[in-house]
């Protein structure tokens, strides 16, 4: 069996930054497969895709389905530009499209940036669609990412992404245990935006200059998600109905509301790894995690570790590229005590370039 493999893995997150592309080279050595990355860069949206793949959840169903063609079009041009700059070739492209619905308890979730359009553009093997078959069996559809931290990323104790939205995975009596903590850049993004016309709070500096407002965290450390036992995830639906309401207010001044959710966001984040028992060499990555102000809303318990730039910026798209490695091999690359389906399984629908 082939044991060496160039693979894309292409993410596109809930805060909108753009397509994160991670060319990875893997071997396997064993049973254990070590990783190098190639080359990786973030392709940012224009403000017309922006402003389309912000409104899609409101699409018709016709129009729905022309964005997903058009949205796919768009990733197979990019991939193409991309693999040409750098004068590489791959075995495969594995994409985890963008989220527009994620509604497991309704048993549905939609990733657009259909896998097909993908590989007539680029005459490439694409797996995509991760989620939907987990849904099928039962589960989450979510999180994904904690099968290649535990395969890659096994010498940390967790493995804490901050994007749109924060998920963690860790260890646990030898099952992999993975859950959407709290949203994250989705909120914080959108009040930068919404207030102050910047795609985001560099370094937390805004956030910083506020004060915490006691009766806004009470009603934000309320939401029910909070009390529900994993396996469990979120999706754009569930956060800006319970959060963006709350935030919009003329109670309080813009950076205090920034500042406010920085600190129930460290608090709902340090609760949930110090009640789990993984407060010691927490890998943290993800656009977050150049936030100075929100890490320093961590408990001072918390001992984490920030890797190399292009670790913080494409690690989800480098596991995304090991996801779809498996599936073409056929092997499991989602793991039921994550997403509480009723089977591991080999997840992504396979298009033949």
């Amino acid at each position: 069996m082939k044991q060496h493999y160039k693979v894309l893995g292409i993410m596109s997150g809930t805060s909108l930054d753009g397509l994160d592309l991670c060319l990875v080279e893997f071997n396997q050595k064993g049973k254990q497969w070590k990783y190098e990355i190639v080359a990786c860069e973030t392709i940012s949206y224009t403000k017309k895709w922006t402003a389309r793949l912000t409104k899609a959840t409101k699409f018709s169903s016709a129009k729905l389905c022309q964005l997903d063609h058009e949205y796919g079009k768009l990733i197979g041009r990019e991939v193409k530009a991309f693999l040409k700059k750098n004068h590489q070739e791959v075995d495969l492209i594995a994409s985890h499209g963008h989220t527009v619905h994620h509604q497991p308890e309704k048993g549905f979730t939609l990733q657009i940036g259909n896998g097909a359009a993908i590989a007539a553009e680029t005459n490439c093997l694409i797996v995509s669609d991760f989620r939907s078959q987990d849904v099928a069996l039962g589960g989450q559809g979510a999180p994904l990412v904690p099968l290649g931290d535990r395969d890659l990323f096994m010498q940390h104790e967790a493995c804490l992404n901050i994007g749109g939205i924060t998920n963690v995975s860790f260890q646990s009596n030898e099952k992999r245990i993975a859950l959407d903590i709290a949203p994250s850049n989705l909120i914080l993004n959108k009040l930068s935006e919404t207030f102050f016309s910047l795609t985001y709070d560099k370094d937390g500096e805004l956030s910083r200059k506020g004060v915490l407002h006691q009766k806004l965290m009470e009603q934000l450390d309320s939401w029910p998600y909070y009390r529900q036992q994993h396996p469990k995830s979120l999706g754009q639906e569930d956060i800006f109905p319970a959060f963006f309401n709350l935030l919009n207010s003329d109670q309080y001044s813009p950076i205090d509301l920034m500042h406010t959710f920085c600190k129930h966001w460290g608090k709902q984040v340090s609760r949930l790894l110090l009640k789990e028992g993984v407060s010691d060499n927490v890998l943290i990555t993800g656009g977050g995690a150049k936030n100075k102000f929100l890490l320093e809303c961590l408990d001072q318990k918390i001992n984490y570790h920030l890797p190399e730039e292009n670790l913080i910026d494409f690690k989800e798209a480098l596991i995304f590229a090991y996801l779809g490695l498996k599936r073409s091999l056929n092997e499991i690359n989602v793991l039921s005590s994550v997403t509480g389906a009723t089977q591991d399984h080999s997840a992504g629908a396979i298009y033949m370039g």
